[in-house]
């Protein structure tokens, strides 16, 4: 049912029952809405199988939808008895798409309310309930009792609910949701109670998939495929819970549905598979070969997972002139990007569909980029999984928390003294460390990133040493890039500057010549359009124009003073940014994406000339 048929069935409550109407969902009237915001259906609800590189095709059940709401004081901790109405899950309760549009403060709770009826396809030995992320501390109620906690806004969590669940296939469901925003010590990426300039719209509670699945009492719980490319190996680390002695792993790698390779090893060894000739994965060749895993005891299939994995890799060496630069699969691949927030004016942190989910890639990779660095935020796996799919480098940002340490007008790599850490709290460092390992852990599978970025700009930047080597160490196969903006350390595989507009370049050895160099922001040309703003007035961009002629003109002048960096050593280059994001109009595309600034054709012939450079 589309949002059009939903006013008319509206329309229908109010003449036969007021009361009825008010109970009924639709996005809260006020701001921008996209092209997708009319298709959000709340009987299916973001309905695609939201892990893709673990799937169990016929073992879950979505429980998006319309759930009942309430907000209460803190220091109510026991499950409401009385709603104050529907909310729409999973967007995040201060969205239009949730149909509330209400912020928490630091002194309130959000709860969550459901009766769900299990699906036949649910009722398996173990149920696990899942969510891909709910922002900020998550305490799970099953049948009124407590089934687990999770702190953490931006990574995924289960629970096993199978000790809680009651005869028959209904069960209560309540979600109880503390998010202080930047009045915690936890990461909270861009959010603040008082949005201003490049702060937005705070983020409470569940903005990603909620979903049960059923699992045997033995189960592959996660995969971490790693590329040799030299050696044509895949090396495939399974984990797995409640294995008994003798359990044995098939592991089948397949193009198409021809078999390539396939292995039976014990349960719990790591193993690898051999390609003869395997098809690298690039951005103009993203190939992906599809896996099939199985869970084997005396013989037979106990459980059994699909997947996907790609051979590709991310390194450096120094050219003949002795510049360090960054290579994909051992050559030379300059990388262009745009800054990439993932922010929706109809659903902040969540996108309105699956389709509108892959927008932003889908126009980044016509305009003729080749990278995305996503900026301060983690999405959705099934974003990542169009990356994948679609051919497109990223680097993930580490969402930020505490303070900016320094003045603004100390900007970073210019503070007296040189680099500084700050010294978190703590409990902030707790989150930080447990978050951070959490996301590289999710999203270890997926092969288009090719960089971490601890630190951005110096915003909570501590133990920079200890945290780079730490990351460097957790996850050997990419490359890791310690303070984009500046401050920086000798450490890490890169030496990051931010510039605007005009591109630049960090000075070269500025701590020998270990590192690459990168321009990880510059740019952001601004450009309001009429209809398309989140505000009237009071828009900005680092530089402002009125209208698409020169700023396309302006634009092909960066373009061209970036092409002698990349000869004299430049590596990769962000531009700022793909999208307008609240009163930021330096988007390539407007925030409702209804309007694109510079035509996808005449972006992408420019950006070609940037790939030629040797």
């Amino acid at each position: 049912m589309t949002y059009k048929n939903h006013l008319l069935f509206l329309l229908f409550l109010v003449l036969v029952n007021p009361l009825s109407a008010q109970q009924v969902w639709k996005p809260v009237q006020g701001k921008p809405f996209t092209n997708w915001t009319e298709k959000v259906d709340p009987a299916n609800v973001l309905p695609e199988y939201p892990r893709p590189q673990l799937v169990r095709a016929n073992n879950w059940q979505n429980l998006n939808g319309i759930w009942q709401y309430q907000i209460t004081g803190n220091e109510q901790l026991q499950i409401p008895t009385q709603s104050a109405g529907d909310i729409l899950v999973p967007y995040p309760i201060e969205s239009a798409l949730s149909g509330v549009g209400k912020r928490l403060s630091k002194d309130q709770l959000l709860w969550y309310m459901r009766t769900i009826e299990l699906s036949d396809r649910v009722r398996g030995k173990r149920l696990l309930l899942h969510f891909g992320a709910v922002d900020w501390e998550c305490t799970v109620f099953v049948n009124g009792k407590k089934a687990g906690v999770h702190n953490g806004g931006f990574d995924p969590f289960s629970f096993d609910i199978s000790p809680y669940l009651i005869k028959g296939k209904k069960q209560k469901l309540a979600i109880r949701v503390y998010d202080p925003t930047d009045d915690g010590p936890q990461p909270v990426g861009k959010q603040t109670k008082d949005p201003r300039g490049i702060w937005y719209t705070p983020v409470s509670g569940i903005w990603q998939t909620v979903w049960l699945e059923s699992v045997p009492l033995s189960y592959i719980t996660s995969i971490r495929p790693a590329a040799d490319i030299d050696q044509k190996l895949i090396k495939i680390d399974v984990k797995l819970l409640g294995t008994q002695p003798g359990d044995q792993i098939r592991i089948t790698a397949l193009e198409g549905t021809a078999k390539v390779a396939e292995t039976v090893m014990e349960a719990g060894e790591l193993t690898s598979l051999k390609l003869d000739e395997p098809k690298l994965w690039s951005p103009s060749n993203p190939f992906l070969y599809d896996l099939k895993i199985a869970l084997l005891r005396n013989g037979r299939v106990f459980d059994e997972v699909t997947s996907y994995f790609a051979m590709r890799k991310i390194s450096m060496q120094k050219n003949a002139d002795g510049i360090q630069r960054i290579l994909l699969n051992n050559q030379f691949t300059f990388q262009y990007g745009t800054l990439d927030q993932g922010w929706w004016p109809d659903g902040l942190y969540t996108a309105p569909t699956d389709e509108a989910l892959a927008f932003d890639v889908v126009k980044t990779k016509e305009m003729g980029f080749n990278m995305i660095r996503k900026h301060i935020k983690v999405e959705p796996a099934r974003w990542y999984y169009h990356c994948d799919r679609l051919g497109m480098l990223v680097w993930q940002d580490m969402p930020s928390g505490n303070i900016y340490p320094f003045n603004w007008e100390q900007r970073p790599g210019q503070i007296s003294g040189g680099p500084m850490d700050m010294q978190r709290t703590e409990a902030s460092e707790h989150a930080f460390r447990t978050e951070w390992k959490s996301i590289m852990d999710a999203l270890y599978p997926f092969p288009s990133i090719v960089m971490w970025v601890p630190f951005n700009e110096a915003w909570g930047q501590f133990k920079t040493k200890e945290i780079t080597r730490w990351t460097m160490d957790h996850d050997a196969s990419r490359l890791v890039n310690s303070a984009s903006g500046g401050n920086y350390f000798p450490v890490g595989h890169v030496v990051d500057l931010h510039n605007y507009p005009d591109p630049a370049m960090p000075a070269p050895n500025v701590f020998g010549d270990r590192q690459a160099l990168v321009l990880g922001e510059f740019g952001g040309l601004g450009l309001p359009l009429e209809g398309h703003t989140w505000q009237d007035k009071g828009n900005w961009g680092y530089q402002s124009f009125k209208d698409r002629s020169a700023l396309q003109t302006r634009y092909r002048k960066l373009i061209t003073d970036l092409k002698p960096l990349i000869l004299q050593g430049l590596s990769a280059a962000v531009y700022t940014q793909i999208t307008d994001v609240e009163i930021e109009t330096n988007g390539l595309i407007t925030y409702d994406r209804k309007e694109i600034k510079i035509p996808e054709a005449e972006l992408s012939q420019m950006h070609q000339e940037l790939y030629k450079i040797p």
